[in-house]
């Protein structure tokens, strides 16, 4: 059953737009417009941009054999880094609740078999990295091609670097 949502409502509908211009458009000037989860939205965007090589690192380990990111259309890669980031770096967000707000952001963009099959992936994806990684460990050589110097983790409390 689809329900109709509204993007300026929904803040992963924001997410899903603002990653695929940025991935697929070459759209690197990214702007966040006056919105009630503005901060949420900046946080999710920009982290899965700077984490990207870990994220893809995170589906080879667990999901090499299932899932290759390039196979999958384009806004299914999209929502599939967005949903691993927000796995990875929200822990105080359930995984139930992220599946669901994904899903539902999904109904905008794709059609029912497609969220079907999505809800299968994300629950696959949920159930290895959230049952792996009680810690996220990264090593050295990846933490320093990814980041810039001095970065802090978006809104984690519970972990830190320091170098």
């Amino acid at each position: 059953m689809r329900t109709p949502y509204n993007p300026n409502q929904n803040p992963r509908v924001i997410i899903i737009q603002k990653l695929y211009g940025n991935f697929f458009n070459d759209d690197k000037d990214l702007t966040f417009s006056k919105h009630r989860f503005k901060k949420f939205i900046k946080d999710v965007v920009l982290g899965t941009i700077e984490r990207d090589e870990i994220i893809k690192e995170e589906v080879k380990n667990h999901l090499s054999e299932d899932l290759q990111l390039s196979n999958l259309d384009k806004i299914f890669q999209v929502i599939v880094k967005s949903a691993i980031f927000e796995f990875l770096y929200k822990p105080k967000v359930s995984t139930n609740i992220i599946i669901k707000e994904y899903l539902d952001a999904s109904n905008f963009f794709l059609e029912d078999p497609q969220t079907k099959y999505l809800n299968a992936i994300l629950d696959k994806i949920a159930k290895k990295i959230r049952n792996n990684n009680a810690w996220i460990w990264i090593n050295k050589e990846l933490f320093s091609k990814t980041f810039k110097k001095n970065t802090r983790c978006f809104e984690s409390k519970w972990w830190c670097f320091l170098w």
